[in-house]
């Protein structure tokens, strides 16, 4: 499956912005995705996760309650809608899939990766 991660961009501190993925090659449906992200100088971590029918989510700690994931199968997408967003979420963020129905949080275990997008939040 190839992904490709649009939607990101400079806001404010406070702002909103969601960020998409599109998915094309394979049964949408059978991936469940995920979002991490990456600041300079710091390793990638996981954002969120979503089951390949929508109905488990998890979230890391410092997005849970600001960040929701979700998908649209008819339209091979997932959205990540980020609310109150703040300078320490700015990094590239990274869609990523898996042939599984597990939300998963290790970025090892995801065989497909987007391109990234950066999303830069001023303070």
């Amino acid at each position: 499956v190839q992904l490709q991660a649009f939607g990101g961009g400079l806001v404010q501190a406070g702002a909103s912005l969601r960020l998409s993925c599109a998915a094309s090659g394979r049964t949408f449906s059978r991936y469940a995705m995920g979002w991490f992200r990456q600041a300079p100088g710091k390793e990638r971590e996981f954002v969120a996760a979503i089951s390949w029918s929508g109905g488990n989510t998890n979230y890391a700690d410092s997005v849970k309650g600001r960040f929701t994931i979700a998908r649209d199968n008819a339209k091979n997408t997932v959205r990540l809608q980020m609310n109150s967003l703040k300078p320490e979420d700015t990094a590239v963020y990274y869609c990523a899939a898996e042939e599984t129905d597990w939300v998963i949080q290790n970025s090892g275990e995801y065989d497909y990766w987007g391109q990234g997008t950066l999303v830069t939040v001023s303070s």
